[in-house]
């Protein structure tokens, strides 16, 4: 991931844009997470947290994994003003080392295409997941409008069953929840979410 665009982003990060986009997001996994009062749930590639810090209240713990401190430090601020009790955040790349921890959950929220070996983290996902534990991953449909080098242009349901599959999910259910003007580096696109069980 390009660290340093996410660092100088940081402090301005939360924009209108991104806070609705957030809640749209957020009320779907929210769908995903009914009874899961005990479960441990970790954001990987939190960013300030605009997704998981709406999901602390269904779920024992949460811990906000990026691989960006700045945008950890404003994270960390919002918990702290909101008085979130059961959130931490962990300044980490998986990508470069996986730490040794468990969780029940796993959350993706457009993160997925930032990172170039999808195979390699859907595996460093799955070790990190406790028995039936569960990936969520929310991204961009493939849409041929979008060609940057640094980012995947969304990924098609079927291609990334098949990664899930080969990595060793169970149960995967993928489905489109959403459509939205300019959403995707100024183009129309749609988003998923992925349920995938271990």
């Amino acid at each position: 991931m390009e660290n340093k665009v996410f660092q100088q982003m940081a402090s301005r990060y939360d924009t209108e844009d991104r806070i609705e986009l957030a809640k749209v997001i957020a009320n779907e996994v929210k769908q995903e997470l009914q009874k899961n009062a005990t479960k441990s749930l970790i954001d990987y590639g939190s960013g300030t947290g605009l997704v998981s810090l709406e999901l602390s209240d269904l779920v024992n713990s949460i811990l906000l994994v990026d691989s960006s401190k700045q945008m950890l430090d404003v994270a960390e601020a919002k918990i702290s003003r909101r008085g979130i009790r059961n959130a931490k955040v962990l300044y980490s790349d998986f990508t470069q080392e996986t730490p040794q921890m468990k969780a029940d959950i796993v959350l993706m929220s457009l993160v997925l295409l930032h990172i170039p070996d999808t195979e390699k983290i859907l595996q460093q996902l799955f070790s990190i997941l406790n028995e039936s534990g569960e990936l969520i991953i929310v991204d961009f449909d493939k849409n041929d409008q979008i060609d940057h080098p640094r980012v995947h242009n969304g990924f098609s349901h079927e291609g990334l069953k098949d990664i899930l599959s080969k990595v060793g999910f169970d149960s995967i259910e993928i489905k489109t929840f959403y459509h939205g003007e300019g959403i995707f580096m100024k183009q129309d696109a749609s988003m998923f979410i992925s349920r995938s069980i271990k």
